[in-house]
Order: C-alpha cells, then structure tokens, then sequence
C-alpha cells in the first residue's frame, strides 16, 4: 500500500466476523488500520495485510481520531477500554444493544472528553464496504460530519439525529422484524419437513410470501398512522381464525406450537376486547399494553 492511497486511520476493536470485515474495509479503502480484539488470533489475516496490531485497547484508541468498536454489546466496551485515555477522540460504537444502554455509553464517553456515535448495521459481514448497504448512526452531528467518509466506507450512513439511542432504536424495530420473519420461515419448514417436505419444495412459496409482505406494510401504514382501523378490508376475526388453523396444523405435525401459541393468545384478546370486527392491525393497541390489563375502545 503506497502513502498517496491512505486517506486516513481508523482503530478497530472487536474482531468478530463483524469486526474483522469492519477493517477489512478500511484496509480496502487505503486506511491506516491498528485493531485489537481480546482473545488472541483473529487479527493474523488482517495484519498480514497491513494492519497494525496494537498491545491494549487503550493503544488503539491512541492511534486514531477514530475507534470503530464492534463488540458484543455497551458493557463490553467499559471493559475494554478501562483506564483508557479517550480526550478527544470519537468512538463510533456499531455494537448492538438498547437505546437506553446506548445514552448512558454517550454520557460515559462525554464525562472521559471523548465524542460518541451509535451505529446499527443492518447487513451481514458480507455487506460491508458496499454503498447500498444501509447503517443507523446517531449521535453528536459535529463528530458525524468529522468522520462521515470514514464511517460511510462500510456503507452508506443514515445520521437519525443527535440522541445517541436512535441509531439502536431503529436497527432493534429493524431485528423485531427480521427475527419475527424469521422464526416464522423456521417454523414453516419444520411444519413442511414433518409431512415429508423440504425446505426447497416450499423455497418459491417462501420467497413469494415474503415479497407479498412489503405490500401488506405499505398498505397498512398509511391507516395505522392515521388511526384507522375498520374492518373493511379485513376482520380482526377472520385473523383470529386464520391463526388458530395455523397453529392446529403445526400440531398435528407434532410440531411445537410455541410462537405460534402466543399469536393465537394476542388475537384472542383482541376478540375478548370487542375487536372482532374491526382491522387486524387493532392488536397495535394490545401490543402496547401489558397483557392482561383491559383494552379500550
């Protein structure tokens, strides 16, 4: 790597897949690259490529302006870097965790001198270092603008404001809807293998099915948002029914029926509330009180 191709320095801390791919990206890009993780050995391809390995987690924040830590969640990150000098320097931590958890690690770096951004990255380590792939990052605008070509080397950056827990806000409602999706394709194949299937014989409907969905959130949106939920287009009854066939042919596939059991329990509250024969989105308002407690109108 000849001097003219660097164009700056980024320290990494965490070398998992995330991690490593994190400076691999940088070393891609022409950055000068120090990284450190715990546990010995994950750094060996990257330093053959060129990066620098720094002794403690403390060295690598001293050598750059910026760390990238990616990490198994906040509490890792006062762990590793205990006692480190961090006065004036900005952490971008792309860990995932809780907003909250996300405000109080903003504070902990304010009180050490150091500027903080959250980021949630919403790709795999595969999709590192490709524009379209798409990271949250919140936090003080000032240390965005700072740092913002260096943050969008591993994908196109979207700043969601200056509270440091928005960034963690929007990557969890994003894996509230991937794991959901998820577990429910998981659950579909178990279904499928018990009567003789695999997951390939239903790949086409899978896909099919997940594309339909991207129609049913647009349509939806739209009336959620103004408050309409009448049932014109469909009955929270009919859901209801709907959920119960579902549920009854994974049991009789001898297969377990617990995620399914706590759908067929909120759409039984909705129809115990009254809701019967309004829209199947009415269960948002059951969503967003403990169960148990009574629904209003």
């Amino acid at each position: 790597m000849s001097e003219n191709t660097v164009s700056g320095t980024v320290s990494v801390i965490g070398l998992g897949p995330m991690g490593r791919a994190m400076a691999a990206a940088y070393l891609d890009a022409g950055y000068r690259v120090t990284v450190w993780n715990r546990s010995a050995g994950k750094d060996e391809d990257l330093v053959a490529r060129g990066a620098h390995r720094a002794a403690t987690a403390a060295g690598a924040v001293a050598a750059s302006g910026l760390t990238v830590l990616s990490l198994i969640d906040v509490d890792a990150m006062y762990t590793a870097l205990d006692g480190a000098a961090l006065d004036g320097r900005v952490l971008a931590n792309l860990s995932s965790d809780v907003p909250e958890k996300a405000r109080a690690a903003a504070a902990w770096a304010a009180e050490r001198g150091a500027g903080y951004l959250t980021g949630g990255v919403t790709v795999p380590p595969s999709g590192l270092g490709k524009p379209e792939s798409q990271i949250f990052v919140s936090g003080d605008r000032g240390a965005y603008e700072q740092h913002r070509a260096a943050l969008d080397v591993l994908g196109g950056t979207d700043h969601k404001g200056d509270d440091p827990g928005l960034a963690q806000l929007h990557y969890q409602l994003g894996m509230i809807m991937f794991w959901t999706a998820l577990t429910g394709w998981e659950q579909a194949v178990a279904v499928a293998q018990a009567n003789g299937l695999t997951a390939a014989d239903i790949l086409p409907q899978a896909v099919e099915t997940s594309d339909s969905l991207s129609g049913f959130v647009r349509f939806y949106t739209e009336r959620v948002d103004a408050g309409e939920h009448g049932g014109q287009v469909d009955r929270l009854a009919m859901c209801a029914a709907s959920i119960e066939h579902v549920r009854h042919t994974a049991a009789d596939a001898g297969v377990d029926t617990g995620i399914l059991d706590a759908h067929v329990a909120l759409y039984r509250r909705g129809l115990a509330a009254g809701f019967g024969d309004d829209s199947g989105t009415r269960v948002l308002q059951l969503l967003r009180e403990p169960a148990g407690s009574a629904a209003g109108a």
